[in-house]
């Protein structure tokens, strides 16, 4: 069995741990992921405090496992992040902070009330403010994954960030979706994973089944960086560029960002019948590269099962093979 210091940490089986989407997460799928033996962890963007708390309630009612909650920085509600301490999660997640935020501050508070801290960083310097400001875990998320992303890919951003942040764990998230994703993991110096994309591909995930088939269907090609979601939604992430696939609503607005400034509210209007409905040609569909990888549903207890077992298998027997003493 595959066991690393973040197996530890959160006390969890496998070194595997679900991204904390905002509408992509709900009670199911964070116990689920907990449930299989790794760890689940809820979005706080789509709830308001009251739908948190009850949110955080049916977790409870799913799992007696370790959990946590993930909080993006920039847009952090004070009620919110109050209902979280009062939670007491394994882990209160943050990411996307802004750069006059006081990390140390919200770091401070997550302890006080019990909680490791978890940070995301697609950059070194991030990583290391974060380090600096009492982490206890890092995510170096590469520029492959879904939705809000940086610019530098997983494999020269794991190793820099893991040297950097030493001896602290670090966990890779994008493009990670089967065995040989953790493998690789490990070998660059993480303690496990960060999924998002493989895990909406499953029965578990609280989106529309047309846009898990739309994962499914993916050759990992039609994916594009952008800020035509970002625009229509009216919401800024700090340095952030979002990864959606090529469909009908981007390319329809791609190169017209101008036209979008002008009519946001009517296109914001269309865009959530979209998604409501499930038209995967004029919704926005974030996720990541290695929906090229992924090529059915599968429920999350079949996902970490076979991820574990075949990176166990390449670690036991490929890599093995290639030693000559």
């Amino acid at each position: 069995m595959i066991h690393t210091r973040i197996c530890d940490l959160l006390g969890i089986t496998h070194p595997i741990v679900l991204g904390g989407m905002g509408t992509a997460t709900t009670a199911p799928l964070v116990a689920a992921v907990s449930n299989a033996g790794g760890f689940g962890t809820l979005g706080t963007s789509a709830f308001n405090a009251a739908t948190l708390e009850s949110e955080i309630a049916a977790i409870h009612e799913r799992t007696e496992k370790p959990f946590g909650i993930n909080h993006l920085l920039f847009q952090i509600q004070e009620d919110m992040f109050a209902v979280t301490l009062r939670a007491k999660p394994a882990v209160a997640a943050f990411a996307w902070a802004r750069k006059d935020q006081n990390l140390r501050d919200y770091f401070q508070r997550a302890h006080d009330a019990g909680c490791k801290v978890m940070h995301m960083a697609g950059e070194v310097p991030e990583a290391l403010r974060a380090a600096e400001a009492g982490a206890d875990v890092l995510v170096a998320q590469g520029t492959e994954a879904g939705g809000h992303v940086g610019w530098m890919a997983s494999l020269p951003l794991v190793p820099m960030m893991v040297k950097a942040v030493a001896p602290l764990p670090v966990l890779l998230a994008g493009g990670i979706a089967d065995g040989r994703g953790l493998a690789a993991a490990l070998a660059l110096g993480a303690e496990g994973v960060l999924l998002g994309t493989r895990f909406m591909a499953t029965p578990e995930a609280p989106i529309h089944a047309n846009f898990k088939q739309a994962i499914v269907k993916s050759d990992g090609h039609d994916t594009v960086l952008t800020e035509i979601p970002d625009l229509v939604s009216q919401r800024v992430w700090p340095g952030a560029m979002s990864r959606a696939q090529r469909n009908r609503f981007i390319e329809r607005w791609s190169g017209h960002e101008w036209a979008i400034r002008q009519n946001v509210t009517e296109i914001g209007k269309q865009l959530a019948g979209a998604r409501s409905a499930g038209d995967i040609d004029n919704a926005s569909l974030s996720f990541g590269q290695d929906a090229g990888l992924i090529d059915s549903i599968k429920t999350v207890h079949e996902v970490v099962r076979d991820m574990v077992a075949e990176a166990e298998e390449i670690i036991r027997g490929r890599l093995a093979t290639l030693l000559r003493i």
